[in-house]
């Protein structure tokens, strides 16, 4: 995976996993991304989603207030 090949708007739950581990510094597996994803109904039929709906998702359930 190179920086040239990634496309924000369209990325694979592993390669948005990839990403989120390297960015928090904790373990983040393709499964919990793509749970993230389907419960979001951001997910394509190609299988990729942006990865800025899905920052804005978690954003919101931060915010709604939610403790799941």
């Amino acid at each position: 995976m190179t920086a040239e090949s990634l496309k924000i708007t369209a990325l694979t739950p592993d390669q948005a996993a990839k990403i989120l581990a390297s960015a928090c510094r904790r373990r983040v597996t393709a499964e919990q991304v793509r749970q993230v994803a389907e419960e979001a109904e951001i997910i394509r039929a190609d299988g990729t989603f942006s990865l800025i709906e899905y920052v804005a998702y978690l954003a919101g359930e931060m915010t709604s207030g939610r403790s799941d």
